[in-house]
């Protein structure tokens, strides 16, 4: 496989999953300053950008732009509080702004051109603009439709604190490393409490670098900088693509701006009125439907699947294996439990990752880790020289200035039991994983959960076989705005649109004519 499609895969399987900010448990000793990153090149609030040509970004991704692709970068400053909340006006922020970069990619066959299409990838903390470079590629590389992008302008815009807006840092390598690395289902009590104790220490660390800044990067804020970019790019109204967390984003644009949405595309349902309990479990729920899938397919395509016919007995008894002696690969580096879970993880996001998975646990039986390394850093964001984006960072700073919810230690403890009975695999480590947001410093600003009045139908996509956004969010999310239609794909993996003729036909119907889904669609894995 070329490394276009290779990416554009991984945009889905890395920079899409809220489980990311669920599981993250990692320390933090940054410097005790606030970084600012911003430019004097980037447009002051409410003037337009200055676009300038970029294909350097697509050479640093891909190795090439996409052919007939022209890509040209901006940055627009926006307020770091929009004045939302009781006392927002005058209070952390205050006059101060973040700067947002932007990406757009233009096709020279473009015709009759009727826009800009938006893109988030979600995460919290995927960059819009590396998106939009991938997604510029085309559908034989798993990008968009040409029926979109002779008609739109791709826009990708990295929100605030991710990559090369503003950048949340306040995570180390060696402390990510760590963090991966941890057992995923800590039983004992000294497990657990450093467990505990890392989620303390990177509280402690980002609230030392950020203090009363931390709640600015939540949700909200960042969708009313989506407004922001939508005058940036001259749109009257709002044409949007998000995944998984992006549609939260999404749904959050269309309760504040009903008035200003033209179509809205979301893909991989967040529940917003889910909090972290519920949020977590449903999740755990939903990488066990998901892996019990693997597990059946393995047992059918014995061929395939070198770990059949037990390929849950098989990723079970490695992970217990790597938690007394992990077999070290290259540089002396310990394939731990941790690394074996986060393998699994990161192969459940395409159902072309579960011939791989079983591919890495066997190499790894015959005391190969290279494939488990692999897939774990995939999904980690983790590069060959060992150093990380800082997906993470802002994952957890977003996911925690929306979060609310705080679960006692003694709870959390009762559904690691409860949920290893229900979900033996993922629900334990669901359970510890939400001590990343209860042991976080500063403030909180919950975004709003309520209908989208005012808006046109906007269409909600959901796959049976998700892991990450069960599809049970899909009707959910749709009800909650009032005007969503929803979209069913029968297939697995996380995400649906383009990847068969069914989903991409009405979902390009829609973006191109407005015209909506009919109620009820259901389209078939194949």
């Amino acid at each position: 496989m070329i490394r276009t499609a290779h990416r554009i895969r991984q945009v889905r399987l890395t920079l899409a999953g809220l489980v990311a900010g669920a599981l993250l448990v990692t320390g933090c000793t940054m410097p005790a300053f606030a970084p600012r990153t911003e430019d004097s090149s980037a447009a002051a609030p409410g003037n337009a950008p200055a676009w300038r040509a970029c294909p350097e970004v697509a050479d640093e991704l891909v190795g090439r732009g996409a052919p007939g692709m022209r890509y040209e970068c901006a940055r627009i400053a926006v307020p770091r509080n929009w004045g939302t909340g009781t006392g927002a006006t005058t209070g952390p922020g205050s006059g101060e702004t973040f700067e947002i970069a932007l990406l757009r990619a233009r096709s020279s066959k473009q015709r009759d051109r009727i826009g800009s299409l938006v893109i988030n990838p979600g995460g919290p903390g995927g960059s819009g603009v590396d998106t939009a470079v991938y997604l510029s590629f085309g559908p034989s590389f798993g990008g968009l439709p040409t029926a979109v992008t002779d008609r739109f302008d791709i826009v990708g815009f990295d929100p605030r604190g991710v990559s090369r807006s503003s950048p949340v840092k306040c995570i180390s390598d060696a402390d990510l490393d760590a963090s991966f690395g941890y057992d995923p289902d800590p039983r004992s009590q000294q497990s657990f409490d450093g467990y505990q104790a890392l989620n303390r220490r990177i509280g402690q660390g980002c609230g030392d670098r950020y203090g009363d800044q931390l709640p600015l990067y939540g949700t909200e804020q960042a969708a009313r900088d989506m407004d922001a970019v939508r005058a940036a790019v001259g749109d009257d109204k709002l044409t949007y693509l998000g995944y998984s967390y992006g549609t939260l984003l999404g749904a959050t644009y269309a309760q504040l701006y009903p008035q200003r949405v033209r179509a809205l595309v979301l893909d991989g349902a967040v529940d917003p009125q889910q909090q972290l309990i519920a949020g977590s479990e449903s999740q755990a729920r939903g990488f066990e439907r998901a892996f019990g899938n693997f597990d059946r397919w393995c047992a059918a395509n014995a061929g395939r699947c070198p770990i059949a016919p037990d390929a849950r007995g098989a990723v079970t008894s490695a992970i217990d294996k790597a938690k007394v002696s992990p077999v070290r690969g290259a540089g002396g580096r310990e394939a731990t439990s941790g690394w074996v879970f986060y393998a699994v993880i990161s192969s459940l996001y395409t159902e072309s990752g579960w011939e791989e998975l079983a591919r890495a646990i066997d190499r790894l039986d015959d005391g190969d880790p290279t494939d488990v390394f692999k897939l774990a850093d995939s999904y980690a964001g983790r590069g060959e020289d060992g150093r990380y984006t800082n997906l993470f960072d802002a994952n957890l700073a977003v996911n925690c200035a929306d979060e609310t919810e705080k679960p006692s230690v003694d709870q959390i403890r009762q559904l690691q039991s409860q949920w290893r009975q229900k979900y033996p695999l993922f629900g334990p480590a669901l359970a510890v994983g939400m001590f990343g947001c209860v042991e976080w410093p500063g403030g909180r600003d919950p975004y709003p959960t309520g209908r989208a009045d005012g808006a046109p139908p906007i269409v909600v996509v959901g796959t049976t076989g998700d892991p990450a956004t069960p599809y049970e969010q899909t009707a959910r999310l749709a009800a909650m705005l009032g005007v969503g239609r929803v979209l069913t794909w029968e297939g697995e993996g996380h995400t649906a649109y383009p990847q068969t003729s069914c989903i991409t036909e009405a979902v390009d119907a829609y973006l191109i004519s407005l015209t909506v889904p009919r109620e009820g669609l259901r389209c078939p894995a194949r």
